[in-house]
């Protein structure tokens, strides 16, 4: 009798992948998942390529993953990057791309080593029942992106922007939901992109899924700001909405948005931001610090416009060189100190409006209960800031309301 060989997949990178290692997860017939990557016969890495840094945190992962004798294959974006040269370099058994993530059965069974890439034109319709060891389900509505902003090599490894089947997300949600999940986020590429070709929106699909039974709180990864649309600011008072939207800006200065290359405007930013704040949401961003070309004083400008935009959480990334990208030949480079700096004077301002806002909107929190260690569970409320419960009954994976809170400097407590 063979034995049955044991599957570790590490996720590397957004929340797009998290939904792809599911994916795979949910094909893998003839194995055993293990959590534990220690007893791991078989490695999968699942790849990010967002930076140099990225591909550099996946080699070195890979190298780790051969010294424990485990058989590594590669695939996510960096299988488009670096996949070859890792092949060449036998440092991967295999390497297959996002399009043939669905074969991994029969992918792992394949007794000679094999590079399949396959292509960047393929619409997912794996259904997924399931989120191993998750509270939330993901749910990839979307491929790719049309944008070509200046610093991003995204659209060259995921492809245009194409939507999946509205029936398909819909019977996927409808299957997690009779499974026990009550909270989804919806994500892809560039998420708000969602209908573009297929005479759909994100608004018209979102009223679809608030009408699933066991369908609690929906949230949305990331919108960019000309994806808030009049159809999508009706949904706004939808009790199921979560009150908060990411709306990436990637930066607060027109001459550097013009530099990155981005669609977005500095004004009508500030209007929307303020907009959606006025009607009691958190507003988290992505921002870009050290792109080349940010002067001295086109931060200032930055950070005065960001002084106009309560802003109550933010993704921020220190900018890194992207071999392949347009942004990687200006000249204009950032100091490393100057960069650090910039972005903690900018965290700080966000972090003050995070904690304003939740001295402002006490009030009952609707939260999912994720994680427990030692005696203290955390959690996400509908404003997407995380909370500690200290209790002494198990309350993992719960909802529950909490009205009697303290709001500390960098999260909310409550004891039950």
């Amino acid at each position: 009798m063979s034995v049955v060989q044991k599957v570790f997949i590490k996720t590397f990178g957004c929340r797009t992948n998290l939904f792809d290692s599911q994916v795979m997860l949910a094909h893998l017939e003839d194995f055993e998942i293990t959590q534990n990557e220690d007893e791991a016969d078989i490695v999968i890495v699942n790849s990010c390529t967002v930076t140099n840094g990225a591909d550099s945190g996946v080699r070195g992962y890979v190298n780790s993953a051969n010294k424990k004798g485990a058989r590594v294959y590669l695939t996510g974006c960096g299988a488009h990057t670096k996949g070859e040269s890792l092949f060449e370099g036998e440092k991967v058994f295999g390497v297959f791309g996002q399009s043939e993530k669905a074969k991994i059965n029969e992918l792992l069974k394949e007794k000679e080593r094999f590079y399949q890439i396959g292509d960047l034109d393929f619409i997912d319709d794996t259904v997924v029942e399931d989120f191993v060891g998750k509270s939330r389900a993901f749910i990839k509505v979307q491929e790719g992106c049309n944008f070509r902003c200046s610093y991003c090599i995204i659209p060259f490894v995921r492809g245009d922007a194409r939507s999946h089947d509205e029936d398909k997300i819909l019977e996927q949600i409808t299957r997690l939901a009779a499974n026990g999940f009550g909270e989804f986020i919806l994500t892809g590429t560039n998420v708000g992109s969602y209908g573009q070709g297929v005479k759909r929106t994100m608004a018209g699909l979102l009223k679809k899924i608030s009408l699933i039974k066991g369908v609690r709180r929906i949230r949305i990864g990331s919108m960019e700001p000309i994806q808030i649309t009049d159809e999508f600011k009706e949904l706004l008072g939808e009790p199921w909405l979560e009150k908060h939207l990411h709306i990436a800006i990637q930066h607060s200065s027109q001459e550097m948005l013009k530099i990155m290359n981005r669609r977005n405007n500095v004004h009508t930013d500030i209007e929307l931001i303020n907009e959606l704040h006025d009607k009691g949401f958190a507003v988290g961003t992505d921002f870009i610090v050290g792109h080349p070309g940010e002067t001295d004083a086109l931060w200032k400008e930055a950070m005065d416009n960001l002084k106009k935009m309560p802003l109550t959480h933010v993704h921020a990334f220190t900018y890194s060189k992207r071999d392949g990208t347009p942004s990687a030949l200006i000249k204009g480079d950032i100091n490393g100190l100057v960069s650090k700096a910039r972005m903690a004077e900018m965290t700080s301002l966000i972090d003050a409006n995070n904690l304003l806002f939740r001295q402002n909107h006490k009030i009952p929190l609707e939260v999912l209960v994720e994680s427990e260690k030692e005696g203290i569970y955390t959690g996400l409320d509908q404003f997407f800031n995380r909370i500690e419960i200290e209790c002494q009954y198990d309350l993992s994976g719960n909802w529950i309301t909490i009205e009697d809170y303290e709001i500390k400097e960098d999260i909310n407590y409550a004891k039950l």
